[in-house]
């Protein structure tokens, strides 16, 4: 396994971004409660798996000056929603 690029890391970053959005968007009218709880635990996992990303040494993490705010703020308001 090679090192990400920075494009990649950019790119998984761009990615987590998507998940805040999900998370930060009120349930619809066409969705049950569970089916939103499921969307929103789902993106809340995704973006704990993506914090913990490590380089190929499986120590040093691929996030170097990235800002965590956005991100943090979700996995906490998220985990409200479904009760995690």
């Amino acid at each position: 396994m090679e090192e990400r690029t920075t494009d990649e890391v950019a790119a998984i970053f761009a990615a987590a971004g998507d998940s805040v959005t999900v998370i930060n968007t009120t349930k619809t009218s066409d969705e049950t409660t569970d089916e939103y709880n499921d969307k929103v635990k789902r993106n809340v996992e995704h973006l704990e798996i993506i914090k913990g990303y490590k380089k190929v040494d499986g120590t040093t993490s691929i996030w170097t000056s990235e800002s965590f705010t956005a991100i943090d703020k979700a996995i906490v308001d998220g985990k409200k929603v479904y009760g995690g």
